[in-house]
């Protein structure tokens, strides 16, 4: 009986090590070569600039790709399940105002806590009224959410008629600043906690897995019995939630907030997403990265930002490109 039960466990180790292999390389399916591209690019810079390589710069780089990262989650989710979101950018920006509105001494006087609920909270409508545009009217989600996008950025100005909310407590704008442990704030903490979750609750939830069935065929979902009406709407207020926790974030690292906040950054999560290949959280971080770091070090070789507008387009474009490529291969 002992020398059975040991056969067995010789058999089911590396069984179990070829499933946990599995599960580990699904989190970063199809990420091969947007993460060569980041090694290249990462090489590239280090070679040409003196500063790139350096500890205090990676910190940098990990600090400016907090709001981006947060927001790309959530979009990751959008994307996966065959949709678009073009509000988060004024999503964050609406957020951030009522944050602000609702804890500055100056306005409601109501406590950052309760600035902070009520900014997620009326983040998190905003991408439900979304998701039941796309699933009650039938509206198309480019179309949606290029309304919400409107609305969210009417809203956020009216707050305190366009004027933007300075200084905050202490203890908020430290959340971005220190390091603990002599490199991880906790906004660079906050990314990478959402990044984890995310990944092993597409990799390993039903409902997650949910998600690529409906990306894949929403009708042949539904005719599985997943409920893809209820799933829809709730990844569309997840996506609102996450941007306007980026809202949040980036107050604490400006110690501001203003109606402008976010403008463009959709565009800039979108491109996130696909060029680290769409379908992982993995890939996801390794897109997020790659903006991250080729902003950087753009910055760092003086490039204009005009020009560095074009060169992140064909980044993307070739990362991409690439990734088709690649796909069609297999």
């Amino acid at each position: 009986m002992a020398v059975s039960n040991g056969a067995s466990e010789l058999k089911a180790g590396p069984n179990a090590q070829a499933a946990a292999g599995a599960k580990l390389s699904a989190l970063f399916a199809g990420t091969m070569g947007p993460l060569i591209g980041l090694v290249l690019l990462c090489l590239a810079l280090s070679v040409t600039t003196d500063t790139f390589l350096t500890v205090r710069n990676i910190l940098n780089v990990l600090d400016q790709v907090t709001v981006l990262g947060i927001m790309a989650i959530g979009m990751t989710l959008v994307i996966l399940i065959g949709g678009i979101d073009l509000s988060v950018g004024s999503v964050l920006a609406l957020a951030a105002m009522v944050m602000g509105f609702v804890g500055h001494p100056d306005h409601l006087n109501l406590g950052m806590p309760a600035g902070i609920v009520t900014a997620l909270v009326v983040a998190g409508l905003c991408g439900l009224v979304s998701g039941l545009l796309v699933t009650v009217t039938k509206l198309p989600p480019f179309i949606a959410t290029l309304a919400m996008m409107s609305v969210a950025r009417g809203l956020a100005n009216m707050i305190t008629d366009g004027s933007q909310i300075i200084g905050f407590p202490d203890w908020f704008t430290s959340l971005s600043i220190i390091r603990h442990f002599g490199f991880l704030s906790v906004t660079v903490g906050l990314m990478i906690v959402l990044a984890i979750i995310f990944a092993i609750f597409l990799n390993y939830r039903a409902t997650g897995r949910s998600l690529y069935a409906i990306g894949g065929s929403a009708e042949v979902a539904r005719l599985s019995g997943i409920p893809v009406k209820s799933l829809t709407n709730w990844v569309y207020a997840v996506c609102g939630v996450l941007a306007g926790l980026a809202g949040i974030v980036l107050a604490a690292r400006l110690d501001s907030v203003q109606p402008s906040s976010g403008f463009g950054y959709e565009l800039d999560t979108i491109a996130a997403v696909v060029s680290g290949g769409v379908g992982s959280i993995g890939g996801t971080a390794i897109g997020v990265l790659i903006i991250g770091v080729l902003r950087n070090g753009l910055n760092l070789l003086g490039v204009s930002p005009f020009i560095q507008q074009v060169v992140i387009g064909v980044v993307i474009a070739l990362a991409v490109a690439t990734d088709t490529w690649r796909r069609r291969a297999q």
